[in-house]
């Protein structure tokens, strides 16, 4: 009896999480066997962060169980430290204990991005990006607390400090992020009756001349008015120079404390991509067909943000690292698995950009649709409407529509759960105390 071929699938994310689960359903029992590899059980649904960030969604909404959702496959969860694609093998490690080392027939590589970060001063110390459920959820509980320490304190330093918020980089994540965060924290001043909406300084900080490049400069325009109506200093062609201690330094000779930072300048591939021992291009994308395979590794796939793959519908160019691109990646690169196994000829991906949706708060939102400019409240339901049709799985899409629905007739929760990031805190406090050491916080 034939053994089934072993199919790796390193990264469970956008790409990963799409490939197995399509891989789970078309093939026949008994033909492969899937494992999929990635650091947390759970994929994340991005362009839903902000909206977690700022109450409308509740964060496990944003999140899809690996185990739950692909339960034909072994999830395994650590991270692979590296992979020889001529012996075929990765090495897994775990949070604990010893690693192991996997064998695999065919490998699906989607270890995804990380930020891209600059050797700032201070950056990497005090900011905070905005990639991931964790990072949404403490921006949220963080500015609810800095609004109860501005409340509390009668330190105007310290009540300035805590008031202003700083965001750079003026892409998708960072102007939704600034835009929902700063939406919830004019609308949870009614409970702070000495912090006025107006107390609040928020700046977005953007290297180039334009924000949100991904809608086309009319819109881009249009969204700068509407952020700077709402009295958000935009800063364009401008830098962060130091972040040290939280004194920021903008290159345009500004100066300014903040307890804020968060970083949104972009992104880059996952730095496993120079431990896999594949071919980079000169941005560190691994070098992909147009079938989806890695150049001169035809047992190896790969699509997604680490992933250099040929747009063919622009001759010369690469595919945008985005979801649009990643979801539909991730099914023509599970079909051509598929493919292969079965001895059938591959496919190329081919996808024309259809364009962007940006949700700029409650009720405002910005789009280009095939060319068509839509702004206000048809494109902020444009962007809901879109992305609850592509948040994976019914259960998902029913509990989103029900926070959605909810947020109709109740105003939305304002408590930040901070202390969930030390939960020993009041134990340990409690064992001193009990020891005899004084308590102290």
């Amino acid at each position: 009896m034939t053994a089934p071929v072993r199919i790796l699938i390193v990264g469970g994310g956008y790409v990963g999480m799409y490939v197995a689960l399509r891989l789970q359903r078309k093939l026949r029992r008994g033909e492969a066997r899937i494992t999929v590899i990635n650091i947390d059980s759970y994929m994340t649904y991005q362009p839903f962060l902000p909206e977690a960030a700022a109450g409308n969604v509740e964060a496990r909404h944003v999140v899809v169980s690996l185990r739950r959702v692909l339960n034909k496959c072994e999830i395994l969860n650590g991270w692979v430290a590296g992979i020889d694609p001529v012996a075929h093998t990765a090495d897994l490690r775990l949070y604990e204990g010893p690693g192991r080392t996997l064998s695999y027939d065919i490998l699906v590589f989607a270890p995804g991005s990380i930020s891209r970060t600059l050797p700032i001063p201070g950056l990497a110390e005090w900011g905070i990006g905005f990639k991931n459920v964790e990072e949404a959820i403490h921006l949220r509980d963080h500015v609810l607390a800095q609004l109860d320490l501005a409340e509390s304190t009668t330190d105007s330093a310290v009540r300035s400090r805590a008031l202003t918020f700083v965001f750079v980089g003026a892409g998708f994540a960072g102007v939704e992020a600034l835009a929902e965060l700063e939406d919830m924290a004019r609308d949870v001043c009614r409970y702070y009756p000495t912090v006025d909406p107006g107390d609040m300084r928020w700046f977005l900080v953007e290297a180039t001349d334009r924000i949100l490049p991904e809608v086309g400069p009319e819109m881009g325009r249009w969204t700068l008015e509407q952020l700077r109506g709402r009295g958000i200093d935009v800063r364009i062609n401008t830098r962060l120079s130091s972040a040290e201690e939280g004194h920021i330094v903008l290159d345009d000779g500004t100066e300014f404390d903040t307890d804020t930072l968060v970083w949104t300048a972009g992104v880059r591939p996952n730095p496993l991509v120079h431990h896999s021992g594949l071919p980079l291009d000169d941005k560190s994308r691994v070098k992909a067909t147009a079938e989806l395979a890695v150049e001169g590794f035809p047992d190896v796939f790969t699509a997604g943000d680490c992933a250099a793959v040929p747009d063919l519908t622009r001759p010369g160019e690469m595919c945008a690292p985005n979801a649009q691109n990643a979801v539909r990646q991730a099914r023509r690169l599970a079909d051509n698995v598929v493919a292969t196994l079965r001895g059938r000829e591959r496919r190329p991906y081919r996808h024309a950009y259809a364009g962007s949706v940006a949700s700029l708060g409650l009720h405002q939102g910005v789009a280009q649709i095939y060319g068509r400019k839509i702004r206000g409240l048809p494109a902020w339901f444009m962007h809901r409407t879109y992305h609850l049709s592509r948040v994976p799985t019914v259960n998902k899409k029913v509990r989103v529509m029900t926070d959605w629905t909810l947020g109709l007739f109740f105003r939305r929760e304002t408590v930040s759960l901070g202390a969930i990031t030390r939960p020993r805190q009041e134990f340990e406090l409690a064992a001193r105390t009990e020891s005899g050491v004084p308590a102290s916080r």
